[in-house]
């Protein structure tokens, strides 16, 4: 979607304006509260152990909406550190949000599945087990795509029907895992088409800086792209995280994406993405009554 560049700050505040200029004054609006007489769905948490990303194993929880019936798919949200995402009490309170724009009618029915990075369990007893974040969310490839299309999509469609159609499936992250829900929908647009990444790490830490000139050089891809970004985020030996979003930006620009940028005044936290996150998926699913699931 081609549209003209505008000043930082006027992007910032179109979507949202803090109250001064600092991390702290974004804090969660009223969408992520609960309300009273809003019916809520049922967050079950999981186990699982990995063929793909071999030898790892992860917790994830899956949230069902009080609305899903049974009658029909439900889209999907796939969000990466998904423990983050689940807390009543955290940045972004995506159970509580679901429920208020679910029952608003401002986004279709959803099932949230929220995913930890996996871990390598330890050898002997008393070691800590091996972290594998890094190399799932920020290498350049499709195994973590796979991970979702061959492991946990078919596992928690066992029990809730999930929609097969690609235009109703969003990813989403933070820092690393902003990278990670992009390189999903990148790779496989077959599967996921909408993108949400906040203050996401486009930058060399496995070879993310060259996002831009990739998207720059390649046919478009049907994705529809939302990125969050603050101005006082990292800036260190793998790159400047507010200038490789800015690229992001701009190669998403030159090459007509479907796609919204959010520069803020924030640091490497959720607290800004968390502030605007009822606000962002109103937008990634802003026409999703003409979709099929």
């Amino acid at each position: 979607m081609k549209r003209s560049l505008l000043p930082i700050t006027i992007l910032g505040l179109l979507f949202a304006a803090p109250l001064s200029g600092a991390d702290e004054d974004y804090v969660p609006g009223p969408d992520s509260q609960v309300k009273e007489g809003v019916p809520q769905g049922e967050v079950t948490k999981h186990h699982w152990k990995s063929d793909i990303f071999e030898n790892t194993e992860r917790d994830y929880w899956v949230y069902v909406p009080a609305q899903y019936d049974g009658s029909r798919p439900a889209c999907v949200l796939v969000c990466f550190d998904g423990g983050g995402f689940v807390k009543a009490d955290g940045s972004f309170r995506a159970p509580t949000v679901l429920d208020n724009l679910i029952h608003a009618g401002d986004i279709p029915v959803t099932v949230g599945i929220f995913i930890n990075p996996g871990v390598i369990p330890a050898a002997k007893e008393g070691e800590e087990p091996r972290r594998n974040r890094s190399f799932e969310y920020d290498t350049l490839s499709d195994q973590n795509a796979r991970f979702l299309i061959e492991e946990i999509l078919p596992e928690v469609g066992k029990t809730v029907k999930l929609s097969a159609n690609p235009d109703c499936r969003v990813t989403c992250g933070n820092s690393s895992g902003g990278i990670a829900a992009f390189t999903v929908a990148w790779e496989r647009p077959d599967a996921f088409r909408k993108v949400i990444s906040h203050i996401g790490s486009f930058t060399n830490i496995r070879g993310g800086h060259v996002y831009p000139a990739l998207i720059r050089k390649t046919e478009a891809k049907p994705l529809r792209v939302f990125l969050q970004e603050g101005e006082n985020d990292l800036d260190n030996p793998h790159g400047n995280w507010p200038l490789a979003n800015l690229q992001m930006e701009a190669a998403l620009n030159f090459a007509q994406y479907d796609h919204k940028f959010v520069m803020g005044t924030g640091k490497h936290s959720g607290r800004h993405g968390g502030a605007i996150f009822p606000d962002t998926l109103r937008w990634i699913w802003r026409d999703w009554k003409t979709l099929q699931p």
